[in-house]
């Protein structure tokens, strides 16, 4: 498969799933798995991988462990050709040896696209290993962000697996250790991201669309869904409206003179809004046209 090819089919991918094409997006996505896998060349100039991986989350089941599995042979694939170069060792005296495309390994069911309940995935249930780190600290930080980060989607437990220990070694390196620090962002990761508002989050750290040094130095707000974030500025308004100084009695003045009519019947009431140490904001309203004004 050249270049030319990889990006023609990957714009009818785009073009099929804009047009809501179940049918089409299917049939490209077999050929993609029956056909020769791209070289990471090829799946970076084309942006094959990106389409085909954001693809992973469709709510079509079908479509989303279509990908899932197309995405892990790719991955093998550049895996296995980059092993490959690595254990070359080629002589001044004699001929390279040809190219020889190494075989995938075998797909387990460890990188197979999930096929249980998406939404009770758990390390325990999918039968996870964590003692990677030989820190009980560091293992269980890992469990609860395998779980938070395989919440409701098909990635195979060893592409969740992978992230999760990637997340979760950035927020070591970055707290320095296992810090005050390094717990609190951990607990706070786990809550954004297990969200089931927060699905675009999630999406976007697995897809490797949001760097885990990144991740690991965003904010809490940084960290919520648009949802969350709109409701949080309205619970921040309504809280600064209850917290203003409730204006004081209206009282009548004859010294204050209204600058639309002239006369000096006006009613007045003073408020603090601005901070403790500004002077007092006057309200003024001429009892006789209505005339409105403020000062300070």
């Amino acid at each position: 498969m050249d270049d030319r090819d990889l990006t023609l089919r990957v714009r009818a991918l785009t073009k099929a799933m804009q047009n809501d094409s179940t049918a089409e997006a299917l049939r490209i996505l077999g050929g993609f798995m029956k056909g020769a896998a791209p070289t990471e060349s090829q799946l970076r100039s084309t942006r094959a991988g990106v389409v085909v991986g954001k693809l992973r989350s469709n709510p079509n089941r079908e479509i989303a462990q279509l990908a899932g599995q197309i995405v892990i042979n790719w991955k093998k694939n550049v895996d296995a050709a980059k092993d490959s170069n690595r254990g070359r060792t080629p002589s001044a005296s004699s001929p390279a040896p040809r190219a020889v495309a190494s075989p995938a390994p075998a797909s387990t069911s460890f990188s197979k696209p999930y096929e249980g309940d998406i939404e009770k995935r758990h390390f325990r249930t999918d039968k996870i290993e964590l003692n990677r780190t030989g820190s009980d600290t560091r293992n269980n930080s890992i469990g609860l962000l395998y779980n938070a980060l395989a919440f409701s989607v098909t990635d195979s437990i060893e592409a969740v697996l992978e992230r999760a220990m990637e997340v979760e070694a950035a927020c070591f390196k970055a707290y320095k250790g296992e810090t005050a620090d390094y717990r609190l962002k951990l607990r706070a990761l786990f809550t954004a991201l297990k969200r089931k508002d927060n699905a675009k989050l999630r999406r976007r750290v697995l897809d490797g669309d949001v760097r885990v040094d990144q991740l690991v130095v965003m904010t809490s707000k940084e960290l919520a869904s648009e949802e969350q974030r709109a409701l949080d500025d309205a619970y921040a308004k309504d809280n600064m409206k209850k917290a203003q100084v409730p204006m004081v009695e209206r009282s009548i003045s004859s010294q204050l003179k209204c600058g639309k009519c002239g006369e000096k019947k006006v009613s007045y009431s003073q408020a603090q809004t601005r901070s403790a140490d500004e002077p007092m904001t006057t309200f003024c309203e001429c009892v006789v046209c209505g005339n409105r004004w403020k000062f300070s």
